[in-house]
């Protein structure tokens, strides 16, 4: 996969793993626009995560967003929690990945640095200093993907897409 191909993938997870209001919905044809140039597998797991949205009703795919991920604290998108749970520790790892977006020259939106759709805007954004934010916290993005595949969630193959790049 060659970088812009990456960074094409990172974008459209980012976009994918974002609660489906109305702007992620109308970027849904943009995503599988971008996603027929990616390859194979990749695509077709991020695919098939755009076209489950673009076919559901918007108002049962925010109940489930909310239901995956925020009531489970094994399907979190906060990469961080996942090595350092809620402890003081985790305040230091947050304030080194958010050091990263800030040398990189990029500002938050209001998200933690550690949500995996802005690791993953960054990485496709400014290249290497977002990829060894998700380099550091793979185990985070390994058990996601884990815990999505045996909940069954859609999701797990945006995931499972971004474990691939």
């Amino acid at each position: 996969m060659t970088p812009r191909q990456r960074a094409v993938a990172a974008r459209a997870a980012s976009v994918l793993l974002r609660h489906p209001d109305p702007d992620v919905l109308a970027a849904l044809p943009t995503v599988r626009a971008a996603a027929a140039g990616l390859p194979g597998d990749v695509a077709r797991r991020l695919v098939t995560v755009a076209d489950h949205l673009a076919t559901g009703d918007p108002g049962a795919l925010t109940a489930a967003y909310a239901q995956t991920f925020d009531f489970r604290r094994r399907c979190t998108l906060y990469l961080t929690y996942y090595t350092h749970g809620d402890t003081r520790a985790r305040g230091q790892a947050l304030a080194e990945v958010a050091a990263v977006y800030r040398e990189a020259g990029y500002a938050l939106d209001g998200e933690l640095p550690d949500f995996l759709p802005a690791v993953l805007e960054l990485a496709a954004l400014a290249g290497q200093p977002g990829w060894r934010v998700l380099h550091a916290y793979r185990v985070g993005v390994d058990l996601l993907e884990a815990a999505l595949e045996r909940d069954g969630s859609v999701y797990a193959h945006a995931v499972a897409a971004v474990r691939r790049l």
